[in-house]
């Protein structure tokens, strides 16, 4: 409806300026003086008088401009003081008087006009209006309609289909929310003894460990309603509505007693009150606050339990964290050999599988993969075989996806020989150090084919679950990381800029073993970081730094003799194996892509890595 109001507007302003519109005359400010010099002469035709303003018209042209231009019309100032002579000229003269009020018309049409600019300012306001309505989907009205806005987030709850045997793994956290099933189904065995259930709990973990999914399997358990909302649902543009919506969500929890109520991303509206720039005052603390109101609401006997989780817990405001609130803190942890292959059984147990298809081996060589990394994994092998017009997903098809997901896509680059010498000269460095050095990961490929972000790699995949980092390994890995530096240095004489990466990958490790893991005699166990992450002011605008100027010194020169010393162990082994190194690259250069089997036909050796033992706690 905007829209045409504007237009008709704009018609009636067009038709009114036509009708105040006239041909524009030339006209001339004369003096007082040279006007009466005019009407004595009997030049003047007529004259309107407005104030002390007057115009008038000549009964022929006349030179009365300036410049002696000729004009008809002319405008004059009548003194202030008066002139009784002024009427009794005109009279004789036989001239036209016209006499105007000086508020000038007053009639609809020059109302009218008056009253366009707020017309105006009217129409912006409703079609401001309009449009945050459209943008909030026509959620703008009356009471009821305000109500439905509120309730949004909260108004359907769901009852999930999951359960504990759909969650592969995480035996830990599902032993730690079992008794909350329990009590959502029979409460009166714990208010007998006096027990109250935990009515907030945390699930923390990586992303992807499935904390959403764990979540929704305990509401499937135990067979209760599911209200889920994600912490950025809470905030919009207008003030008040985060804390409206968490009333009316938890308002409808209680009223569907028994009932889980689930939170995800807690830190986007929980993080630590009164920090950062804006003060504390703004709509997610207030959102924050009512959150706590709430929770503190609860009586003992009202089965509602709240759950949340976060990546993020070393954000959240530490009234979030106390009894009675959030108390109970279960964690998601990376999945093991034994749960990662748990996992893929539940993500294989629809598809058609080869015969040759080992999930064992590829748990085994998927360490450090989250439960959705895991099922990212098992959905790329799929479309993979169906690329490929296959009946079933076979063991090829799974190195692939693996590849795809740890190195990126394979990229179609025009990449010069001498460019591509170079890059056989890199990755095979990298390589040479990591077979011969002994607590280093064991090899699974290298590959100069362009993948992902990188123009090549060098792929390591440790087989044995690993919890803590010994000295000895991270000193291996900094000389394979700088094995490939090296070997260009070693035998093209010269360096490029292909081992940004690595640089920066062995100078954040190498300053961890110095100033975090107490690794280096120089500085010894000391925690020297640079300075805590501050997740509100951001790493940039604060940087506190707890230690002087000269232990400064002492860390970043403790750091560079790490690093120096990796190069010497590189630049040893690759002169020591020169001629393999040259096999190494010659082959790599011909087949762009080696397995640990055909490095080591290529090397002619065993390697001297082998699996580290088990890490003892």
């Amino acid at each position: 409806m905007a829209p045409w109001l504007l237009i008709t507007a704009l018609l009636l302003l067009a038709y009114l300026s036509f009708q105040y519109s006239g041909t524009p005359q030339p006209s001339y400010e004369i003096a007082y003086s040279q006007f009466k010099e005019l009407a004595r002469e009997g030049l003047v035709e007529s004259l309107q008088l407005k104030g002390d303003a007057a115009s008038g018209i000549l009964k022929a042209s006349e030179a009365i401009g300036p410049r002696g231009e000729s004009a008809k019309h002319f405008t004059t100032r009548i003194p202030a003081f008066g002139d009784d002579t002024l009427l009794p000229l005109l009279e004789s003269q036989g001239i036209e008087l016209q006499v105007s009020s000086e508020t000038g018309k007053t009639g609809p049409l020059a109302i009218l006009l008056s009253l366009l600019p707020w017309l105006f300012l009217m129409l912006f306001f409703f079609w401001i209006y309009h449009r945050t309505a459209s943008a909030l989907g026509g959620r703008l009205g009356g009471p009821e309609e305000l109500k439905k806005f509120l309730e949004a987030p909260a108004q359907n709850a769901e009852q999930p289909k999951v359960t504990f045997a759909d969650v592969a793994g995480q035996e830990n956290a599902k032993g730690e929310v079992t008794e909350l099933v329990e009590f959502l189904k029979h409460p009166e065995n714990f208010h007998r003894l006096g027990a109250e259930i935990p009515h907030g709990v945390l699930l923390m973990g990586a992303p992807g460990t499935g904390k959403t999914l764990l979540a929704r399997a305990l509401a499937g358990e135990a067979g209760v309603p599911f209200f889920s909302i994600s912490g950025s649902q809470f905030i919009e543009v207008f003030v008040g509505v985060g804390a409206a919506r968490v009333r009316h969500l938890f308002a409808a929890a209680k009223k569907n007693a028994p009932s889980i109520v689930f939170v995800d991303e807690l830190d986007s509206i929980g993080r630590t009150r009164g920090t950062g720039l804006g003060g504390g005052h703004d709509e997610r603390e207030q959102t924050l606050n009512q959150i706590l109101a709430e929770m503190d609401g609860f009586s003992g006997h009202e089965a509602v339990i709240v759950l949340a989780a976060t990546n993020r817990p070393d954000v959240l405001d530490p009234a979030l964290l106390r009894p009675g609130r959030f108390d109970r803190h279960v964690v998601l942890d990376l999945p093991d050999r034994k749960d990662r292959l748990a996992i893929l059984k539940v993500h294989t147990r629809k598809m058609p599988l080869g015969d040759k298809v080992d999930l064992d081996g590829i748990a085994a060589g998927s360490p450090g993969f989250s439960g959705a990394d895991i099922k990212n994994l098992a959905n790329e092998a799929a479309i993979i075989a169906a690329r490929k017009r296959q009946n079933e997903v076979r063991m090829q098809d799974f190195e692939e996806a693996r590849d795809k997901v740890l190195l990126g896509t394979v990229r179609t680059l025009a990449i010069q020989p001498e460019e591509h010498h170079r890059l056989a000269v890199h990755e095979a460095g990298h390589t040479l150090v990591a077979w011969f050095l002994p607590h280093a990961d064991p090899l699974y490929k290298v590959t100069i084919i362009p993948r992902g972000g990188a123009l090549g790699g060098t792929q390591q995949l440790p087989e044995e679950e690993r919890h803590t980092l010994s000295e000895e390994y991270l000193r291996d890995r900094l000389a394979v990381i700088l094995g490939g530096r090296s070997a260009e240095k070693e035998l093209l004489k010269t360096m490029s800029s292909g081992a940004e990466d690595d640089i920066h990958q062995a100078t954040t490790l190498a300053r961890a073993m110095v100033a975090r893991w107490g690794m280096s005699e120089e500085i010894g166990p000391v925690d020297l970081r640079e300075s805590e992450e501050h997740p509100f002011l951001g790493r940039e605008i604060a940087q506190p730094r707890h230690y002087s100027e000269h232990s400064a010194e002492v860390v970043d020169q403790a750091v560079q003799t790490l690093l120096r010393e990796a190069e010497q162990r590189a630049l040893a082994i690759i002169r020591e194996h020169q001629d393999k190194l040259a096999r190494l690259i010659s082959t790599l250069e011909q087949q762009e892509t080696l397995h640990r089997e055909q490095i080591e036909q290529c090397l002619g050796t065993a390697p001297r890595n082998r699996p580290l033992p088990p890490a003892t706690h």
